[in-house]
């Protein structure tokens, strides 16, 4: 497995497994619906920002960082669900940390899947706030997470 810069010729598969990773987490579909504008990675997308895959004879999983006017967020991060539990996100996020390292980036926000909180966590990654939002009539709250680098 191996890690490489994304192109914009791969806005679709990344779609593609940002979708496939959000639906393992067995949300209604309709959410999957109402979030499909924030799960769809443009070519665009990808040649403004620092975008990532592992690569394990085909795309298996990648995270994006993107500057926001607060500082820098990990915009994106995203495993198949057959690779979910096998380290990949941790060897992603690692990698990240060293993009960030060569950016001069010191710290990274997280607007963190619920799911997702724990493995941040073990990762280095501190809540500092929360997020809330309506969500097809329902509360829907997201940690905020840091990790300082």
């Amino acid at each position: 497995m191996k890690i490489i810069h994304a192109t914009p010729n791969d806005a679709d598969l990344l779609t593609d497994i940002a979708i496939s990773a959000k639906r393992h987490w067995d949300y209604p579909e309709a959410w999957i619906q109402h979030w499909l504008p924030q799960l769809t990675i443009s070519p665009e997308y990808i040649s403004t920002n620092e975008v990532w895959m592992m690569i394990d004879d085909e795309a298996i999983a990648f995270y994006s960082i993107s500057q926001t006017e607060e500082g820098y967020e990990l915009g994106h991060l995203w495993v198949l669900p057959e690779y979910i539990g096998k380290g990949i996100g941790k060897q992603l996020l690692e990698h990240a940390f060293e993009r960030c390292k060569l950016l001069n980036i010191s710290a990274l926000k997280i607007y963190a899947d619920p799911n997702a909180q724990t493995f941040y966590e073990k990762m280095g990654a501190k809540q500092i706030d929360e997020y809330h939002s309506d969500l097809l009539g329902q509360d829907r709250v997201l940690p905020i997470m840091e990790i300082k680098l």
